[in-house]
């Protein structure tokens, strides 16, 4: 099997590192967009912008440039990455259109202005391909360090998920199959968001006690929403619902965490977003994950909250007496 992981942020280079350690020996491809980036990775042999101190495996191959070369080799058996974020899916996915190897994407949200998942805007561009998403409680430097991890590979089709399930799964990194792409989708999609709300609850300093209550009704909102989208109820109790939202709310690695933290201190959302360095999908699909529950009826009082404070509607401190104010009510999804 070759494996092409297209992107080379954190999390596409931990993927691509952690899958040229497997024992099967797959050819794995790493393609950057820059071209400095990649003859930089080729000559230190690490990727010092996004995981630096950390060694790339002497296997993994560094190309840069157009990808018709790699796409008019690909054969069934093997495996494309989009390792991009939502915004350069759809994109990737039109020149990936033709290929008859198995494609899944890392990006984790809606798409900005059609609100779609990322299989729905496969499903609009490139209906033929097999594919799916591997998705799940993960941070890149924890994989690209051998730390245990588990993922989800969701897709309605079984060969995508044999082949994500033989490409990464191993001693350190579990992959774990499951059919519900749309609950993997939305948990993946709205735990950034509700990861921005706990680390204003952090930042605020307002308790643990604050902390578990959002993150809960947040796992509420979810649900709701996913529910309403066709999703399985039970995803969410798994790794891609529970699992990412406990570790994307509450871990010190967590860019949408970070933000929620950045915006308690005052700083405004564009110097929160800048001292980064990466992106925050958070801060781009709160909208479209406000606007999609909107479409489907579903109450999502925690990120109508985190959507007014991102457009400025809202002050920190207000956001959450909004919350709290709420008037009572039964504890129901």
């Amino acid at each position: 099997m070759q494996i092409t992981v297209i992107g080379a942020g954190a999390w596409g280079t931990a993927l691509a590192i952690a899958a040229s350690r497997q024992p099967a020996a797959h050819r794995v491809v790493l393609h950057a967009r820059d071209a400095a980036q990649a003859q930089a990775m080729q000559q230190q042999r690490r990727n010092e912008r996004y995981l630096p101190g950390i060694d790339l495996p002497s296997s993994l191959s560094i190309t840069t440039g157009p990808l018709d070369a790699l796409l008019q080799s690909a054969r069934a058996e093997d495996l494309f990455i989009i390792a991009t974020p939502m915004a350069g899916l759809r994109s990737t996915l039109q020149a990936l259109q033709g290929v008859p190897a198995s494609v899944a994407w890392l990006c984790k949200g809606f798409e900005a202005g059609t609100g779609l998942m990322p299989h729905e805007v496969q499903a609009q561009v490139a209906p033929q391909l097999h594919a799916g998403a591997l998705n799940g409680p993960s941070f890149a430097q924890e994989v690209a360090r051998t730390q245990p991890t588990a993922l989800v590979a969701a897709s309605p089709h079984a060969s995508v998920r044999d082949a994500l399930v033989k490409a990464f799964h191993g001693s350190a990194l579990r992959v774990y199959a499951n059919d519900d792409i749309v609950g993997v989708e939305v948990g993946g999609a709205v735990k950034n968001v509700l990861a921005i709300a706990t680390g204003l609850c952090d930042g605020l300093d307002l308790g643990l006690n604050a902390r578990a209550a959002l993150i809960t009704r947040g796992l509420a909102e979810m649900t709701r929403l996913g529910v309403a989208l066709g999703a399985k109820p039970e995803t969410f109790m798994g790794l891609s619902g529970l699992g990412d939202l406990v570790l994307t709310a509450t871990g010190d690695l967590s860019r949408n965490r970070k933000v929620g933290l950045l915006l308690a201190q005052g700083l405004s959302l564009e110097q929160a977003v800048t001292s980064l360095g990466h992106v925050a999908e958070g801060v781009y699909s709160a909208r479209t994950v406000h606007q999609r529950a909107r479409q489907q009826g579903v109450d999502m009082p925690i990120t109508e909250a985190v959507v007014a404070l991102l457009d400025g509607r809202l002050k920190a401190f207000d956001a959450v007496q909004v919350l709290m104010g709420r008037g009572p009510r039964g504890e129901t999804v």
